[in-house]
């Protein structure tokens, strides 16, 4: 069981840095509010993974809630930053 999760939270994990960087080089402000969403999504994702592998006592304690501030604080700045950039628009 660990291991699966293990392959979808790196799946996910690294698809928030990869998505950031492709939203960092948007061709316009509509494309990367539609990217910043996407790292949105993953982080979203890759904290749902991270919750079940605390509610499963997977891996070193201290670690995984290192990890879930870590994934909680940039998720709520990626929503910020998509947040702010749709309104700054209107």
């Amino acid at each position: 069981m660990g291991e699966t999760l293990g392959i979808q939270l790196l799946r996910s994990g690294t698809s928030v840095g990869a998505n950031y960087r492709e939203a960092n080089r948007a061709q316009s402000r509509s494309d990367f509010i539609h990217k910043i969403a996407l790292v949105e999504k993953e982080a979203a994702e890759t904290q749902y993974w991270l919750e079940l592998f605390e509610d499963a006592n997977i891996g070193d304690s201290e670690e995984r809630q290192w990890l879930l501030r870590e994934c909680n604080a940039l998720l709520a700045i990626f929503t910020r930053v998509g947040k702010s950039t749709k309104s700054r628009g209107q």
